[in-house]
């Protein structure tokens, strides 16, 4: 069922270099009858979709564990993967599981996590009492995975096991001593705790072996896979209490200050993430080893790498911990090349897209061009708003980037374009009407008299047509859905992350359409060609 990730090294057709085309689709976005897309068949399905309509990508946003709120960006652990993705189907291939521990299938029409995570803790637990009455089988494998991940199993599963056993609390409210990883407190606990710790394991080892079977699916088809990584890093995580030296924490635990950004197109009073910011000198007198393994774990799922918010890796937004928004902040320094020298060293070449979408300094821009990393442009950017909005239309992109309709906190493109405008909104009615004018402009050019076309095929189309290497369209804007399936919004705590793809979208019709304008502007995988 598993492919080792040494297996399954890069090829020519999965560079960045190539000109090449995808779709943007996170994992739990699938259909499927278990309350959130996964690992299983619909996510072969939407390879097989992906490879017949001449894509070669496939980005999903991060797939680690997620915290309150279910956001892809806020998780447990910067290593682990989402248990919440675990194929139940695969667990009654693997003999873990009955049909019975399934009859729950969950509504498909929007994804309902708590739902899900219910129906899948138990089934999990289910597997691992009948995976530890007979493990012999997985002996070697599950050594071997153990040993790929000792920087960060061990931890992870021992955070995971204390915090049921404190009912869910965040780690500075433990015990004193099992807080500040007191070393006689954490043997105990993980002794104590045995069976939790390893139950937690289990979850990674299956998690894994299904996320390689997948990758070497997609491999196999020419679809490579691009995947996500926030800069930062939640503060009630396994990463922040294992490692409570590497960041800005004061004496019980809790954040001096936070991450964020200045007010920006997304909101008047910036964004206040709220996760711990680094001790940048202690990371480098460590070599940089946490990132160092953070990167070496990305790149056994991934074939790609998009550094989300890169321009924190030249400077970063420092805001007092006891602020209420991002407005009161201040510019900070960021590691720099010194960070990206000492991974490259280890790792060589990196295969990294750079999210430079904001306040891009030379400096940032200096930092992705030294480690030859693509940035990012997105047409929604291009029609007003944005200071770059020039370099966000299409005549105006370099080879050396990947392109986007919009991203998944963008609306989507049909919802972008028919939005009227609020005056307590990110753009006003008389700016939305200017922006949607000046689209129609753009993108139907001398044809504006013709028959109009569905905006978010003259948006693909225009995108393809670029000289952009690569060329992502999130799925949403290939149905040509409406705000109503939007995936993200900025500063909004509800209601997000939630979409989910009909099974029935997947249309044939969809694969001719989308083929043939790939083959028109030479996306195609060579092969297909």
């Amino acid at each position: 069922m598993s492919s080792s990730p040494s297996t399954l090294s890069s090829r020519p057709n999965f560079q960045l270099s190539e000109r090449a085309s995808g779709v943007l689709l996170h994992l739990t976005s699938l259909p499927g009858p278990h309350g959130n897309g996964d690992l299983g068949a619909e996510a072969r399905a939407f390879v097989e979709f992906l490879a017949g309509a001449g894509q070669r990508w496939w980005q999903m946003l991060p797939v680690n564990p997620v915290g309150p709120g279910f956001s892809p960006y806020s998780g447990v652990s910067a290593f682990a993967g989402n248990p919440l993705l675990i194929d139940l189907r695969g667990l009654v291939e693997e003999g873990w599981l009955d049909t019975s521990s399934l009859a729950s299938a969950l509504p498909a029409d929007r994804a309902d996590y708590p739902a899900a995570q219910e129906l899948r803790t138990a089934a999990l637990r289910k597997a691992f009492a009948r995976f530890s009455e007979r493990p012999d089988s997985h002996v070697d494998a599950l050594a071997e995975f153990r040993e790929r991940a000792a920087f960060w199993l061990g931890d992870y599963a021992l955070f995971m096991a204390l915090k049921r056993a404190f009912a869910g609390a965040s780690w500075t409210s433990w015990r004193p001593e099992l807080a500040r990883r007191d070393a006689a407190a954490l043997e105990s606990a993980r002794a104590e705790l045995e069976h939790e710790v390893r139950f937690y394991e289990f979850e990674q080892y299956v998690f894994d072996r299904q996320w390689q079977s997948l990758r070497a699916f997609a491999f196999e088809r020419g679809v490579g896979l691009i995947g996500d990584a926030p800069i930062f890093i939640s503060h009630d995580s396994s990463d922040v209490w294992g490692n409570q030296e590497s960041f800005r924490l004061d004496e019980q635990g809790e954040p001096t200050h936070v991450s964020g950004v200045p007010p920006d197109y997304f909101s008047q009073t910036g964004q206040r993430w709220g996760t711990p910011l680094y001790r940048w000198k202690v990371l480098k007198r460590q070599g940089y080893r946490f990132w160092i393994e953070r990167f070496r774990t990305l790149m056994e799922r991934f074939d790609v790498i998009r550094l989300d918010h890169f321009i924190g890796f030249a400077r970063y937004w420092e805001i007092a911990a006891e602020q209420e928004t991002a407005m009161n902040g201040r510019w900070l320094k960021g590691p720099g090349s010194d960070l990206f020298e000492a991974v490259e060293q280890e790792l060589g070449t990196l295969p990294f897209i750079a999210e430079d979408l904001g306040l891009v300094t030379p400096g940032v821009r200096r930092l992705r061009r030294r480690h030859a990393m693509p940035g990012m442009r997105v047409l929604q950017f291009g029609f007003g708003g944005d200071p770059r909005e020039n370099d966000f239309l299409p005549h105006r992109y370099i080879r050396d980037c990947v392109a986007y309709t919009g991203t998944h906190d963008n609306d989507t493109s049909v919802g972008w374009y028919e939005d009227g405008g609020d005056e307590a909104g990110p753009r006003s009615r008389e700016q939305a009407e200017r922006e949607r004018a000046a689209a129609l402009r753009y993108l139907q050019g001398p044809l504006a008299s013709a028959p109009f076309i569905s905006i978010h095929w003259l948006m693909t189309r225009a995108l393809f047509a670029s000289v952009a290497n690569t060329a992502i369209v999130p799925m949403q804007d290939l149905l040509g859905l409406g705000s109503e399936s939007r995936m993200n919004t900025p500063g909004r705590a509800d209601g997000n992350w939630l979409f989910r793809l009909d099974p029935s979208a997947l249309t044939a019709e969809l694969v001719q359409t989308l083929r043939a304008l790939t083959e028109v502007y030479g996306r195609c995988p060579p092969s297909d060609s």
